[in-house]
């Protein structure tokens, strides 16, 4: 028969927003033992599975009734002695002598009336301009007490629950009451849960009498948190008008500019408790990661946005799909495997209202490495060099035409063509003849792709390399010093001679604007830059590293930079300052420009 073995979940601390799905595991009646969910559509041995979600919503201290004592009473039977109190009315300050109730069915069948105390408590609140306080925080005090169970319109009912809470009591049981709020495997705690315990039960269940067939493993969890809130971070213009320090915090882009967003997301492949065990358990898992991150994501309502270390399996399920919601199209390039087994690439998004696809090219870092080793590489070389070259880094190439216009007068009726690169260079830092050769390659790559059209071009991504580095020399310089020390590690000859490190694009790293111009704004922000490369302190933030990896570099012949996000700095980052952390999600910040394109002139 089918039997369930353990239950457990991949955080004792629920976060409102963020979904919690229990680990199953089963024994078959062969005796084998999966994980695989056994729904009723695909019963096994004529048994399938059954959840429950229950909020624990009410703790009962029976009170003794002394002569000599005065007792609490009941408020909707007043000859009646109170057993249990709605702590909901605590927190809305409602009379206390309002809060008591006989017992769970008293509770539960005048909650409609109840409910209405707490409604009109809660908008007297809201109009007098009180700030709520942390409710879960009022919950860690001792004594006995009920929850306020969640609304009839609460979020919590499209978690698979079937009847309107609280209609029935779910479970009294050990002098506690739950209340059933799902019936799915996967519950997403809402506002309303905050201060609450939750329990996840599995049951098997008969297909023919739908009756449970022994005890349910259940399993409870801490009281519900609400999701950390990271520093809102804004807009800096860096041009016109706005230069002289005034910002507005809803500024929209004109109709002729258009943003960009870069930022590492850290995969959940290398978001370990090894690596990042300064982070909190919870906070490092994907389940409440992955709602951080989006959250941050849609919150800069980007035109474009070029994520990097995006796990396939998280862009098919997760990111397609929900930023396919607010509008955006994907495309996705997968890092090869040929060395290991890797699971991200990089991903791009645009808004469909803003952009459409014109044409996709994919660089594989690796083909290039062996067409490369086929042409200068010794026979008795060959294996050393494709040993040390093949190490699946990606790039994705989208030429993206904009459904606004930008030069009407200049060019009227002519289409403003956009070419956009994103890219994760190799991590290693032992190999900087590597990193230089793969960033040399995009380049002269994206060289072809510009001399075929008259077309700016944005370079975005995760460079593993710092300000003072050979490839960000060639990004930014268009060429490599001769006696750069990077150069000195070049071990197979690639990078020889060392004239043939130049590129033709007039790139410029964005960020830089900070360092132009003049007003507050800007000079708080460059207090957060290297004055001596002009680029951010730091976009890469962990215990063991703290410096700047990422860029947007754009032609400045074809693009202005109106704006820039706000850099973070040591207080923005709280505590330690290191990331990920439960505020930030990833071990990289996000970094987006605006930019204006320029009337068209001929290279």
């Amino acid at each position: 028969m089918l039997t369930v073995v353990r239950v457990h979940l991949p955080s004792d601390i629920p976060i409102v927003g963020c979904e919690l799905t229990p680990y199953v595991v089963v024994r078959k009646p062969d005796k084998s033992v999966t994980n695989e969910d056994v729904p009723e559509t695909a019963p096994i041995d004529g048994h399938f599975l059954r959840y429950k979600c229950s909020s624990l919503v009410a703790t009962f201290d029976m009170y003794r009734i002394q002569s000599d004592r005065k007792v609490a009473v009941c408020s909707v039977h007043p000859t009646e002695v109170a057993t249990l109190q709605c702590l909901g009315c605590l927190k809305a300050k409602i009379p206390v002598a309002k809060s008591y109730h006989c017992s769970p069915k008293c509770f539960s069948d005048a909650w409609q009336h109840h409910r209405a105390l707490h409604d009109r408590a809660a908008s007297a609140v809201n109009e007098n301009g009180a700030e709520e306080e942390e409710l879960f925080g009022r919950f860690n005090s001792s004594g006995s007490g009920v929850g306020l169970p969640p609304s009839a319109s609460s979020p919590n009912l499209s978690n698979g629950s079937a009847p309107l809470y609280p209609a029935a009591i779910a479970q009294r049981s050990g002098g506690e009451t739950w209340f059933e709020v799902g019936r799915s495997k996967t519950y997403t705690p809402s506002a309303d849960d905050i201060g609450h315990a939750l329990k996840f039960e599995c049951v098997v269940i008969d297909t023919e009498t739908k009756l449970p067939v022994g005890h349910p493993m259940a399993v409870q969890t801490a009281r519900v948190i609400p999701a950390p809130t990271p520093t809102p971070r804004r807009m800096i213009p860096v041009s016109g008008v706005d230069m002289m320090g005034h910002f507005d915090s809803d500024r929209i882009p004109s109709a002729g500019n258009f943003t960009v967003l870069s930022y590492n997301i850290l995969a959940d492949a290398y978001a370990s408790s090894d690596s990042y065990s300064y982070c909190p358990s919870w906070a490092l898992s994907w389940s409440y990661r992955r709602q951080n991150l989006l959250r941050e994501i849609v919150t800069y309502r980007a035109d474009i946005i070029c994520l990097q270390e995006v796990q396939y399996d998280h862009f098919d399920e997760f990111f397609a799909p929900e930023l396919d919601k607010h509008g955006y199209q994907a495309l996705y390039k997968r890092k090869t495997s040929e060395v290991t087994h890797t699971l991200d690439g990089c991903a791009t998004f645009f808004r469909r209202d803003r952009f459409s696809h014109v044409k996709k090219y994919e660089v594989e870092f690796n083909k290039a490495a062996q067409s490369l080793t086929e042409a200068v590489v010794p026979n008795t070389q060959k294996k050393t060099a494709l040993n040390r070259l093949v190490k699946d880094n990606v790039a994705l190439i989208a030429v993206l035409e904009a459904k606004f216009g930008h030069q009407g007068v200049d060019n009227p009726g002519k289409r403003q063509l956009l070419c956009v690169a994103n890219t994760h260079v190799n991590v290693h830092q032992d190999l900087k003849d590597v990193k230089l050769w793969q960033v040399h390659t995009l380049l002269k790559g994206l060289e072809k792709i510009a001399a075929s059209a008259d077309i700016p071009m944005l370079v975005c991504g995760d460079f593993n390399s710092t300000p003072a580095s050979a490839p960000h020399a060639l990004l930014a310089m268009g060429k490599v010093d001769p006696l750069h020390p990077d150069l000195t590690v070049d071990p197979l000859g690639i990078l020889r001679p060392h004239a043939k490190l130049v590129h033709q694009l007039p790139l410029v790293s964005a960020y830089s604007s900070f360092a132009r111009g003049i007003g507050p704004l800007l000079e708080q922000q460059r207090r957060k830059m290297d004055p001596s490369t002009n680029e951010p302190l730091f976009t890469n933030c962990t215990r063991d590293f703290i410096g700047t990896h990422d860029y947007i570099f754009y032609t400045a012949d074809s693009l202005t930079v109106e704006a820039l996000l706000e850099l973070l700095d040591e207080d923005s980052l709280r505590k330690d300052t290191a990331l990920p952390s439960p505020e930030w999600s990833s071990d990289h910040i996000a970094l987006m420009a605006e930019f204006r394109c320029k009337p068209r002139t001929r290279r």
